[in-house]
Formats: C-alpha cells, structure tokens, sequence
C-alpha cells in the first residue's frame, strides 16, 4: 500500500499529451502511451510489480476477478474489481480496498479516478470481487 500511496496526486496531461508516470503504468500490460485511455488496472499492476507481486498482467479490469483469491470481508490492501456500465458489462473499475466510507460505500486507492490516482468513493453494491494474492 505504501506503493500506490506514494503514486496519489498523479494525474492525466490535457489533450494529446501523456503523463510520463501513466505511460510507465500502461507498459506494465504492453499498452501504448495514452492516458486517455483506461488505465485502473495498469496502475494496480504497476503498483504489484513495484511491491514484487504477479499482478493480473491484463490492461482489463475484470482480468482481477481470477487473480489470487478471493478475501471477504476484505481488509486493506485487497484489490477490488467493480463493474462499470451494467453488472454484466465487460467493463469495469478495480483499485485497493482502504476501508469504508459509510454502510453503503468503500473507498479505493486506485488509478483513473476522476483521471488520476487518488481515493475515491464507490457503492459497495458495485463490488465484483475482493482478490487478494495468493500465500500473502
């Protein structure tokens, strides 16, 4: 968690313009430069390489539902996946689980949130899936 806490702040460069920092995420799921682009699950797949972790190695944010197993309740640290759009949609969100905002919201560290990496609030009722990785 250390990891990704030190990566708040981060955020995208207007128009055509990349973020170096967001560039060095997307190449972690050999995804060209283009912080226009999703980009939540290259930062959570940064975020383990940097921690010398195996991440999901997929620019997909669903590519978390199979990673590691599963944690419920979840505890911080644990990665989150959510759905975006609709429950059964192909897209969706995932970041590391901090805690709870309220009986109805967790909060999440993650990447592209409001085009940056910050901590962000989310209905738990959107919560997919908690990963955590396997034999830590």
């Amino acid at each position: 968690m250390a990891i990704a806490r030190g990566e708040r702040g981060v955020h995208e460069t207007p128009g055509k313009a990349s973020t170096k920092r967001i560039n060095e995420y997307l190449a972690t799921v050999s995804m060209a430069p283009n912080d226009e682009i999703p980009w939540c699950s290259a930062f959570v797949n940064w975020v383990m390489r940097k921690a010398n972790l195996p991440g999901a190695g997929k620019a997909r944010a669903r590519s978390w539902l199979s990673y590691g197993a599963a944690i419920d309740p979840p505890k911080p640290g644990a990665i989150a996946v959510l759905w975006r759009g609709k429950p059964t949609a192909a897209t969706g969100h995932v970041g590391f689980y901090i805690g709870e905002e309220d009986a109805e919201h967790v909060l999440l560290l993650g990447g592209n949130q409001a085009n940056a990496v910050n901590v962000s609030s989310y209905p738990k009722n959107r919560v997919l899936a908690y990963r955590w990785p396997d034999g830590q």
